[in-house]
């Protein structure tokens, strides 16, 4: 099965800018700009590696996700992973 976790702490720069999140990804030299979920599911995954279904019960204890699809967050961490964000195991 599928595990992610974030990329190293080193290798990211993460900074809130109002309803924003700024984070310089030092590997690739890239500033995304980024809004919700996406600076939570960093903080939730860690560098811990957690599958989708831990994940998303990870974020299930910090926020109201009644209506959760596992599938819309399979396609955003693919997408992080993409990015350079998020590391796939």
């Amino acid at each position: 099965m599928t595990a992610y976790r974030a990329a190293p702490p080193a290798t990211l720069r993460i900074v809130p800018l109002d309803a924003l999140t700024l984070i310089y990804h030092r590997a690739s030299g890239i500033t995304h700009i980024v809004d919700a979920p996406v600076p939570e599911i960093l903080e939730a995954l860690g560098e811990e590696a957690l599958t989708v279904d831990g994940l998303l019960a990870r974020l299930a204890e910090r926020f109201d996700l009644a209506d959760a699809d596992p599938m819309a967050l399979a396609v955003r961490l693919d997408e992080l992973v993409t990015a350079g964000l998020v590391e796939r195991r």
